[in-house]
């Protein structure tokens, strides 16, 4: 008995610093305001952290505001169509919040207020799967749309009756990068023994994405998973090498540091180009929940249902298991670089480490199981559930 208190004590802590680490490193509190009809709510003039809660589950599903039906949902993250067990019990499960209400987003309101506006997603496939749940939920509400690739998108649509657009911009690190070879370079790199990797240039952006800050109302950003790809920045065969002003960072920087320096240099290069009149979000990192090892060597992500305290303590130990760590790590260096500036923070990282049983899993498609992106209808639904409740809080200040 005495051992199971300790190990339930230091699981206890564990997640204490992980979710203290989040909250208190930019100090981002929101005041909550919820569109009519809604949950009951605390007054206008109480801070909501919507970050902060447990999640319920209701006896009956909550009623979706999209199904498996929406054509933009990927094949491979449609839960529901793809018969994965619990896929119809996701639905069951509502964040709560403590001390206040998190309202669900409602797509006709929605669509009404943001008429004549421009929404951009740019980030990796994570900040997709939140796209496609606002897409869906959307299109749920009004289904004339006018597809198209908005200030060079990946994807993109119009609703036409609102003239409402939504676009997705797909960029891995933000920072422009391609290939590198000792032959490219004037011989700093070679000298310390690189003879090829990728070049990373921290004060450049990634072409994919540098319209979207000028045809866009409201940016919702997000980098994180690339930085710690061993599988295609190989540290010994590919690594990351950073330049900076077109030369080589001496002595080189580890994908930690070059990751805080070039979100330094992106978020400076949106702020100068964006006048105050649009809305900036950083969505924290989406944590991955892989047990057994990792996406190549054999991991799984097989439960039923969220995580409890202890569960989360122990698969997100650095001690127990570095396979799932992404997330806290990516996250302190997010927060270094985030403060100070214009952005305001979508903390999704304190709600998800909790939903080991909302992803694809053998469901979605692969050879591997998919342990890091999340079935829709699903937990990127809630995510959207945050963005909307905190733009209508900055929207009345």
């Amino acid at each position: 008995m005495a051992l199971k208190l300790t190990t339930r004590r230091r699981n206890l802590s564990l997640l204490s610093l992980f979710l203290l680490f989040l909250l208190y490193s930019l100090s981002f509190n929101f005041t909550s305001r919820s569109p009519d009809p809604s949950p009951p709510v605390l007054p206008r003039s109480a801070p909501c952290n919507y970050s902060e809660g447990k999640w319920i589950r209701n006896p009956d599903p909550i009623k979706p505001r999209y199904d498996q039906s929406c054509k933009e949902i990927y094949k491979g993250w449609n839960c529901i169509a793809n018969a994965k067990s619990n896929g119809q019990d996701l639905l069951r499960w509502r964040w709560q919040p403590s001390g206040c209400e998190l309202p669900l987003a409602d797509p006709v309101s929605f669509l009404e207020r943001y008429r004549n506006t421009n929404i951009g997603f740019v980030g990796d496939s994570l900040n997709r799967n939140m796209y496609i749940s606002l897409v869906c939920m959307l299109r749920s509400a009004s289904s004339e749309v006018r597809k198209w690739r908005p200030a060079g998108a990946d994807k993109g649509l119009t609703f036409v009756r609102y003239n409402l657009t939504l676009a997705y911009h797909r960029t891995y690190l933000l920072a422009r990068y391609g290939s590198w070879s000792a032959t490219s370079d004037s011989g700093a790199l070679e000298s310390l023994g690189y003879k090829q990797g990728y070049r990373i240039d921290v004060d450049v952006p990634d072409q994919k994405w540098v319209e979207a800050p000028k045809f866009h109302h409201i940016l919702v950003f997000n980098t994180g998973h690339w930085w710690w790809a061993p599988s295609k920045f190989d540290p010994v065969q590919s690594p990351m090498l950073f330049f900076q002003n077109g030369i080589p960072v001496i002595p080189p920087l580890t994908p930690p540091l070059g990751m805080e320096l070039a979100l330094k240099h992106m978020l400076r290069y949106i702020e100068n180009l964006v006048g105050p009149e649009k809305f900036l979000f950083f969505r924290t990192q989406s944590p991955r929940h892989f047990e057994g090892g990792d996406w190549n060597a054999g991991g799984s992500c097989r439960r039923d249902q969220p995580l409890s305290i202890d569960e989360v303590g122990e698969l997100f130990s650095l001690e127990r298991n570095g396979t799932n760590v992404e997330s806290l790590l990516v996250n302190q260096h997010l927060f270094k670089a985030l403060k100070g500036s214009r952005f305001h923070t979508l903390d999704i990282t304190s709600m998800s480490v909790f939903r080991a049983d909302a992803h694809p899993s053998t469901t979605g498609g692969k050879k591997h199981e998919d342990c890091m992106h999340w079935c829709l209808p699903g937990l990127p639904d809630i995510w959207n559930d945050l963005f909307v409740a905190t733009l209508e809080t900055l929207q009345i200040k």
